[in-house]
């Protein structure tokens, strides 16, 4: 099992300590990230359901990007916490998920959609009996990679949809088959 210092700071924490986090109010807590998070994934499922790309898209980035800064917010302002540790990753799972499953799954291949899903569920049902033997495991390089690529393969995914760029359709699909690559390492890296 590869451990992570939970306090290690990423390259985008050091880019986001000099850039946004200074402008961030210190009432804004990274768990209320999370939560915002939780509380907007449907709103985005809404738009995209609809195919209001000109809403759906824009939020699905924003979203996208409360995931990276929730965890930079919490490792700056040492505000690094058991439910943030448990919770960050899950509202990341649900989000992206729920996404694929709206989007995958509807405009590429169901069997896609639902293996992505399937890996994300493993995760998280690790993440859970970890967690019941009182073990948290924070996000490794493999697991941020992971996040990473399937927002950039949903995000090309959308631009296709969006702008009908059919080219980024196959570009989507290779981006989102790495990211599964990514997730099966993740899910053996942290002891399954």
């Amino acid at each position: 099992m590869v451990q992570r210092d939970p306090h290690e700071l990423y390259p985008h924490d050091i880019l986001l300590r000099y850039t946004l986090v200074p402008l961030i109010p210190r009432f804004i807590t990274p768990n209320g990230v999370t939560v915002l998070r939780m509380i907007l994934t449907p709103v985005v499922l809404w738009f995209l359901w609809l195919e209001q790309f000109a809403i759906g898209v824009p939020l699905f980035w924003f979203l996208a990007f409360t995931d990276a800064l929730d965890g930079s917010l919490a490792r700056l302002r040492n505000q690094i916490t058991p439910w943030g540790t448990f919770y960050d990753p899950l509202a990341d799972k649900i989000f992206i998920g729920s996404v694929v499953l709206v989007v995958v799954v509807k405009h590429v291949n169901i069997f896609f959609g639902l293996l992505i899903v399937l890996v994300e569920i493993s995760i998280i049902l690790g993440a859970f009996f970890r967690r019941r033997q009182g073990r948290i495991v924070s996000a490794n390089f493999f697991g941020k990679t992971k996040m990473f690529l399937q927002v950039l393969g949903v995000t090309f995914l959308l631009i296709a949809l969006w702008a009908g760029f059919d080219l980024f359709i196959p570009l989507s699909v290779a981006t989102l088959s790495l990211a599964i690559v990514f997730a099966v390492i993740s899910l053996f890296t942290y002891g399954l």
